[in-house]
């Protein structure tokens, strides 16, 4: 009897940043009760480009977090059922009025034109997304954290960061420690 699921592609091997390195200016702003709304229309219009297509939509990132200041963009991630299969959901995607700004290993990220909206796109069952939810539920979940977080971010965007991953990766530090507690009370 045949396999009928279609042969593994390779997935890209390099970082593709699609116009290069950008500086933007950074800001951390309180919780603004309209970051759901927000996310819901573009949870919808991502629904609505990849009908069809098996996917997981969710919000991620500090707007998904109530009460927590947060850069004002939205962070979606969208898993699908292959990342290297991009005619599944690239071109919908960006139908859809999202432009690709990523392409990497395992990831995908397109955003609005406004910048204001990031979606991320990793394959179904990726550690990361299992790490961006598992994240996002502790910070939900458990004030202390969210409060070094927030105290965290705070502090750093003073220092005056113009490049968003410069300011993530010195947030790392803090993360793996909330990441740590977070595993801990899972396995509890």
């Amino acid at each position: 009897m045949k396999d009928s699921a279609k042969p593994r592609r390779a997935d890209v091997d390099d970082v593709d940043l699609i116009g290069g390195t950008e500086r933007r200016h950074l800001e951390v702003v309180d919780y603004d009760d309209r970051w759901p709304a927000i996310f819901a229309e573009h949870h919808a219009r991502l629904a609505a480009a990849l009908r069809g297509v098996p996917v997981e939509i969710e919000h991620i990132g500090s707007t998904s977090v109530p009460g927590l200041p947060a850069k004002p963009i939205i962070d979606i991630v969208v898993a699908v059922d292959d990342i290297t299969a991009e005619e599944d959901y690239l071109d919908a995607i960006v139908a859809a009025g999202y432009l690709l700004r990523v392409r990497e290993p395992g990831h995908r990220m397109a955003r609005t034109p406004a910048l204001d909206v990031h979606v991320h796109i990793y394959q179904k069952g990726d550690a990361a997304v299992t790490r961006y939810l598992l994240f996002r539920d502790r910070l939900r979940e458990v004030a202390d954290d969210r409060e070094l977080y927030a105290r965290t971010k705070e502090a750093l965007i003073r220092q005056g960061f113009d490049d968003m991953n410069a300011y993530s990766d010195a947030k790392t530090d803090v993360i793996a420690g909330i990441m740590a507690r977070a595993l801990a009370a899972e396995a509890e």
